[in-house]
């Protein structure tokens, strides 16, 4: 079974700060590339949106990612690569998405963590409704 890439609620600073520590042993790496996501107070009929509540089809969104880790690990030169993506509601401010990449030089964390985001995107069962205090709607990505 594939490691599950989910975490409950928004992604804390202190989890990403962990994440970060955990890599000073790796003293192979010189670069960390990290992409935050971080839900915007996007307006919906005038009204900011306050949240958004995700969903997804958890055993398949797991298998995808670990096929894309899988792909990137075969084409890119690379170290560690990290995905977390938020389940259930995420408050506008807070952290929804943490990818981290790291190796050996900054440009292939770079191109990696670039495409990773993407890929994630773009490939997982993912869904996001937008809340705001009148209304909600399925978000569509950008």
């Amino acid at each position: 079974m594939a490691k599950s890439i989910f975490v409950e609620g928004a992604i804390s600073a202190e989890f990403i700060g962990n994440g970060i520590a955990k890599h000073q042993s790796k003293t192979s790496i010189g670069a960390h590339q990290i992409f935050l996501g971080q839900v915007r107070a996007d307006q919906i009929e005038g009204t900011p949106v306050t949240a958004i509540e995700y969903t997804c089809y958890k055993d398949m969104a797991n298998e995808k990612m670990h096929e894309i880790r899988e792909d990137i690990f075969a084409k890119h030169d690379i170290t560690c690569m990290h995905v977390y993506h938020s389940l259930g509601k995420v408050k506008t401010g807070e952290i929804c998405l943490f990818v981290f990449v790291s190796s050996a030089h900054r440009k292939e964390s770079q191109i990696v963590c670039n495409e990773l985001v993407e890929r994630v995107k773009n490939e997982l069962p993912i869904w996001g409704k937008e809340l705001t205090n009148e209304h909600e709607q399925w978000k569509v990505n950008s």
